[in-house]
């Protein structure tokens, strides 16, 4: 008989709390990762085992008041199973509110009179961890806490549970289901090792949304109440998240602060640069989320110039090198594009050289070109154009996500190196 969702997450637990000596949930407040815990305490009640898990929260300051109760209560009604850590660190968080600055830190010791709120009691800061360093990005945390954890807990094999699910994106689904992924436990592909002897579990990576409420009713879990403002607001079930309110995919949101939750808002503007252009323009063209409009007597290159002309330095460097790699990419190496694509620029009279060969998985045929100003046609996300670096620049997106930019080789180098050095600390 075939299981369903819940039955399937259930098998995987118990599999789990088998298997691992040490397990830590990934709690971000949201309601993926709150059925996530939600299975897992009820799993060891139902159960009566004699163990506790641990409970991994990190906290970003500027979060809505509702995210923030559903916390408390979550961690306070079951203190008796969790070993909760709960983390307040000043580590970087990339932000694209700002042209001025490319991330925000939140509690900031240097603006402390600037938080939206008081440290919660009893957290974990940043003189808690040995490995901590001011240029640390949360992503890069994320791992060393992980490690840490696993030396201080004296663990043979530690697993942290995600609740992430493919439906939410296809990045989602490429960590669940890319052939590139070798490094499973016991060839579980919804698990992923992260370091020596240390996992992540993605176990509700098949569920939907739906899934998520019918639990949560079903269960009668307690939820975090911020979905029912957002419902109230008419906020479609698709685009009700719990995230940073800073990043790249949350811009259009962020002025739902004002209309949910207007005393975190008042706080929140004097806290992070940029925040209240990006509310007020987050659906114009000003930001590049609606139809970009090229201004007269413009090329989409000497408009970018212009732009890059209003920038600090420092910023203007930033997506000068973006553009410089994406360049010499087309040219060298090439790009992979459907038949379809390859059809209409050959028929719109751009320049191509098709390649034999790729070293990519995918039936998608490599294409050398050079950067084009605009190119009006069906697939335009994928080419290389002057437009959609304009419309980072515009976004304030320094990553460049929307050009498909990746991490450099060289920021994989330097990433590399901080981990090394900071994990020798974690095991000294």
């Amino acid at each position: 008989m075939e299981k369903n969702v819940y039955e399937l997450a259930m098998r995987r637990i118990e599999l789990l709390f088998n298997e691992f000596d040490n397990i830590y949930v990934s709690f971000s407040g949201g309601k993926d990762s709150g059925v996530m815990l939600n299975l897992c305490i009820q799993y060891i009640r139902e159960n009566n085992l004699e163990r506790k898990i641990g409970v991994f929260h990190m906290d970003y300051e500027v979060q809505y008041q509702e995210t923030i109760n559903y916390v408390d209560r979550t961690l306070q009604a079951n203190a008796d199973i969790l070993d909760v850590y709960r983390v307040c660190i000043p580590f970087k968080v990339t932000t694209c509110t700002s042209m001025h600055q490319t991330y925000w830190r939140p509690w900031d010791d240097d603006c402390k009179e600037f938080w939206v709120r008081e440290m919660p009691e009893n957290c974990y800061r940043k003189t808690d961890f040995p490995f901590y360093a001011p240029e640390m990005w949360d992503s890069e945390f994320y791992i060393l806490f992980a490690q840490w954890y696993h030396l201080l807990k004296n663990a043979k094999k530690t697993c942290c549970l995600v609740g992430i699910r493919t439906q939410e994106s296809s990045h989602r689904w490429r960590t669940i289901y890319s052939e590139k992924r070798y490094h499973m436990y016991r060839s579980l592909k919804w698990t992923k090792q992260i370091s020596k002897a240390i996992y992540n579990a993605y176990v509700i990576h098949d569920w939907l949304t739906t899934d998520i409420w019918t639990a949560n009713g079903r269960f009668s879990w307690d939820y975090n109440r911020l979905y029912d403002l957002y419902y109230q607001a008419g906020v479609p079930l698709e685009k009700q998240r719990v995230a940073s309110p800073f990043l790249l995919v949350a811009q259009e949101s962020l002025q739902l602060y004002r209309a949910i939750d207007p005393d975190m808002w008042g706080k929140m503007i004097c806290r992070v640069n940029g925040i209240h252009f990006t509310t007020l323009y987050s659906h114009t063209s000003a930001v590049a989320q609606k139809k970009v409009a090229l201004p007269p007597g413009y090329t989409w290159e000497s408009y970018m110039h212009f732009l890059l002309s209003t920038l600090p330095e420092e910023i203007r460097r930033n997506y000068l090198q973006k553009l410089s790699v994406s360049i010499n990419f087309w040219r060298k190496r090439g790009g992979c594009l459907p038949e379809e694509t390859i059809k209409k620029l050959q028929a719109g009279g751009i320049e191509i050289e098709m390649l034999e060969h790729s070293n990519y998985k995918t039936e998608k045929r490599p294409v050398r070109m050079e950067y084009q100003d605009d190119v009006d046609i069906c697939g335009f996300k994928g080419l290389p154009t002057f437009k959609r670096m304009c419309i980072c620049i515009l976004r304030n997106d320094h990553q460049c996500q929307y050009m498909g930019f990746a991490k450099t080789k060289k920021e994989i180098e330097n990433r590399k190196k901080i981990m090394d050095f900071y994990q020798g600390i974690i095991h000294e």
